[in-house]
């Protein structure tokens, strides 16, 4: 698999109004060459670091083609959603959660990835779009884009190219893990080999086998 990065984007926490919360969700695109660190791109920032950011969460990937399907849903929303809407740091098109996969190792530009779980829709999405139940629909719809971890450090830009350097797991789209951990009583079996996939966040993994062990427990 091959791709190219169409844009880079960073951003700063600020507050969303009109409530008032603090937000990185606004991005910016960045010109010329990028620091990746460890922990994301150099000059960019998370709010809550409860549930964002962090080796795991390094840098997130959205495919510009889920902003039609959004537009389509709410045509009111369509002129303004575009690449770097939804906070996204890597902007693509041709790259879509049907064909990566977890555990996926990547080289862009002279840094290595690796996927290591999908973006888990927040209110924040609502509030950005200013639409009710927004995430629950990009939940739904499977066009929630993925993390990153860092595997070596670099420097990224606009027009550098993706290339698939690994793949453990063939077997483990993102489309096929979101579809089985999002359904409301999923096969046990098919959890705990998710939760042993290479690659896969560690409190991911930990979760998987939880809901596994409890589904089995109680006539899963």
């Amino acid at each position: 698999m091959q791709s190219t990065v169409d844009q880079v984007f960073v951003g700063r926490v600020r507050l969303m109004l009109p409530d008032g919360e603090s937000s990185a969700i606004f991005k910016s695109p960045v010109q010329g060459r990028t620091r990746v660190t460890p922990t994301g791109l150099e000059g960019d920032e998370q709010a809550d670091l409860r549930h964002h950011g962090g080796p795991d969460k390094a840098l997130h990937h959205y495919p510009v083609e889920h902003y039609r399907v959004i537009g389509e849903q709410w045509p009111e929303c369509a002129a303004m959603v575009g690449a770097g809407f939804l906070g996204e740091n890597i902007s693509t098109r041709g790259m879509t959660e049907h064909e990566v996969c977890i555990g996926d190792v990547f080289r862009i530009g002279d840094v290595r990835v690796q996927v290591s779980q999908p973006r888990s829709p927040c209110w924040k999405i609502d509030r950005r779009l200013k639409v009710d139940d927004a995430s629950r629909f990009v939940e739904a719809a499977g066009i929630t884009g993925w993390y990153y971890r860092v595997l070596q450090t670099g420097t990224i830009a606009a027009g550098d190219g993706i290339e698939l350097v690994e793949r453990p797991n063939p077997w483990l789209t993102l489309a096929e893990y979101w579809d089985t951990v999002t359904a409301h009583r999923p096969d046990p079996v098919a959890l705990k080999r998710i939760a042993a996939a290479e690659g896969l966040a560690a409190d991911k993994a930990q979760r998987w086998r939880e809901r596994a062990q409890w589904l089995e427990s109680n006539g899963g």
